[in-house]
């Protein structure tokens, strides 16, 4: 499906220069002279180069739409993570670096889903929070308010997130996996 350069959004999949991009952000801009654009910043799912291009209304791109399959998380493999088709019990490896900042929220028998372009697997989505549990947690700073700042704590995959200075060492809260931050506690 053919789209406008300005009707480009983040999360867009398009497809530029032979490549499949995925639209990180969009800035309109309309100088003082000449027509307006919208500058992109998109990444690369083949493989993972950044770049920034200007489209103008009058450019056009193909939008891609992916097919999207749950698949369940099995276990790693060296260099590799193995996942299975709930439908088939299929196995399928991926490189472990195909989720990026992610990884560590990989919890085993997780069910994720896949992103394929011509069957080929670009991309693994990560359920958008889940529950982990505060192993070491800095203490309260005495004289430190409810209302202040939040305290460094670690969680049990070894990732570190800021937390209330209420959250100690034990609890069990949910975290937002792309954003790597404090959602509440667990219930």
């Amino acid at each position: 499906m053919k789209i406008s350069g300005v009707d480009i959004r983040p999360g867009n999949i398009i497809e530029y220069e032979g490549g499949i991009w995925k639209v990180a952000k969009i800035q309109h801009t309309q100088p003082g002279k000449g027509g307006a654009y919208m500058q992109v910043e998109m990444k690369n799912l083949q493989d993972g180069r950044k770049t920034n291009v200007r489209f103008r209304s009058a450019d056009t791109v193909e939008k891609v739409r992916l097919d999207t399959k749950d698949y369940q998380f099995l276990y790693e493999d060296g260099e590799h993570l193995v996942f299975m088709d709930s439908d088939t019990f299929e196995q399928i490896f991926l490189p472990s670096d195909l989720l990026g900042d992610a990884r560590p929220f990989l919890q085993d028998g997780m069910t994720v889903t896949l992103e394929l372009w011509e069957e080929k697997p670009i991309s693994v989505q990560l359920p958008e929070q889940i529950e982990a549990e505060i192993v070491e947690a800095d203490a309260v700073v005495k004289g430190q308010t409810a209302s202040s700042s939040y305290k460094p704590a670690v969680l049990d995959n070894g990732v570190r997130i800021m937390v209330p200075p209420h959250i100690e060492s034990g609890t069990r809260i949910i975290v937002d996996v792309y954003e790597q931050s404090y959602v509440g506690k667990a219930g």
